[in-house]
């Protein structure tokens, strides 16, 4: 077994357990394991970043498995929530970041035996330009999605009147929820923006054409135009609680769909299918 295949099962294992601690020590209202969950989930993000740079090691954007990318986003992915955490000090963002960082984590295992072989039009500057700014702009909307989720949860129990358990009692208000979408749209708008500019960019150095109405494109762009929206009613008209919550949902899942949805199913140039 390779020096990376037990550093990845090390990374699981920390991730597995910190994701464990999260729940059970908010669902059990342990302090302890809210602690514990927080190194073992920073120690699995060290382990992380030190697997990434030894793959990365005599390696090109050009000629990386494309598994390198599933352990990136997820990377990303806890890397934002470290940085909310910092700003915010919320600890349910644990019980989004955890589990979906794991997740796209063993995902990546599926990918383990595809080459990535791009072509020469997908590497350089402006491809990991853009590759880093979409993946920092999902992780921040993974975050407004879970918190989100929760805002609508405990907004319906205010409204209908009713009775909190020992788990509700522990999070924050509302207004601790609409911080994370403001913090999420505010950063994640702009680098989503920087993202597709510089693959328009760089689609336009390589292949001659900005758009190709490619689906990939295409739905990037439905994304955009949500994006711009919520951006746009937030700072303009101060849009705020249950329609930023019910927005960022929905942004969040088409870009799943996106990464999913047309990486896989759809003949496109991001394809993930084996070539």
């Amino acid at each position: 077994m390779s020096s990376l295949e037990l550093l990845s099962i090390a990374i699981i294992m920390l991730y597995v357990l910190g994701t464990v601690c999260i729940a059970v020590g908010l669902l059990a209202r342990r302090d302890r394991l809210k602690r514990l969950s927080q190194w073992l989930t920073l120690a699995g993000f060290a382990l992380h970043t030190v697997m990434l740079g030894l793959s990365m090691q005599g390696q090109t954007w050009q000629i990386l498995e494309k598994a390198y990318y599933f352990r990136m986003l997820s990377w990303s992915l806890l890397l934002i929530y470290f940085f909310v955490w910092w700003r915010l000090r919320l600890e349910f963002l644990g019980l989004t970041a955890s589990p979906v960082a794991l997740v796209f984590y063993v995902s990546s295992f599926m990918l383990a035996d595809v080459q990535s072989k791009l072509p020469p039009a997908m590497s350089g500057l402006f491809f990991g330009l853009h590759i880093g700014t979409l993946f920092l702009s999902f992780s921040l909307m993974t975050m407004a999605c879970g918190a989100g989720m929760l805002f609508l949860y405990m907004d319906r129990k205010l409204k209908h009147k009713t009775r909190l358990s020992g788990f509700d009692r522990d999070l924050p208000a509302l207004s601790a929820f609409d911080k994370v979408n403001h913090l999420a749209v505010m950063a994640g708008f702009p680098l989503f923006t920087l993202g597709m500019v510089s693959g328009f960019v760089w689609a336009r150095i390589a292949w001659g054409k900005v758009l190709s109405w490619d689906p990939k494109e295409i739905i990037s762009l439905v994304v955009w135009c949500m994006f711009a929206v919520l951006f746009h009613q937030r700072l303009a008209l101060g849009w705020r609680g249950r329609k930023t919550a019910v927005m960022a949902i929905w942004i969040f899942a088409v870009c799943v769909f996106s990464l999913l949805g047309v990486n896989f199913l759809m003949t496109t140039h991001h394809s993930f299918n084996p070539q």
